[in-house]
């Protein structure tokens, strides 16, 4: 019995590393694609700039912590992630696009409520 199973762990590790099931460092998080800054529309740009600044912002859930239980960005401990509204024209309420903020810097951009993001190149 102990021959079996000696056997089955030595075919179970040679099938692993003949397939390479280790997991790359990509694989493991989300990895955005990117949008220039230059590239998003001018409300983006004013609430970039807003948040730079430090505010005033005009809604008041604009600084709240962005979960990400849609797990669409990297995983970062709980607080990481805040969220600022980018207002949409032709909507009366908040609209579906978005700046995520991240402690580490960067930005990210949705409008189409967290399916998708688009990390901001500055």
């Amino acid at each position: 019995m102990r021959h079996w199973l000696r056997f089955l762990i030595v075919c179970w590790m040679a099938i692993g590393s003949a397939f390479s099931f280790q997991a790359s460092p990509l694989s493991a998080e989300a990895s955005p694609d990117w949008v220039a800054k230059a590239d998003l529309p001018a409300e983006a740009r004013q609430t970039l700039a807003l948040i730079k600044a430090g505010g005033p912002y005009p809604y008041t859930r604009d600084g709240i912590v962005f979960g990400n239980f849609e797990k669409r960005l990297p995983q970062r401990f709980r607080g990481y992630y805040r969220e600022y509204t980018v207002k949409s024209p032709w909507r009366n309420d908040r609209g579906p696009r978005r700046i995520v903020a991240g402690e580490g810097g960067e930005f990210y951009y949705t409008d189409d409520h967290y399916r998708t993001f688009r990390r901001i190149r500055e």
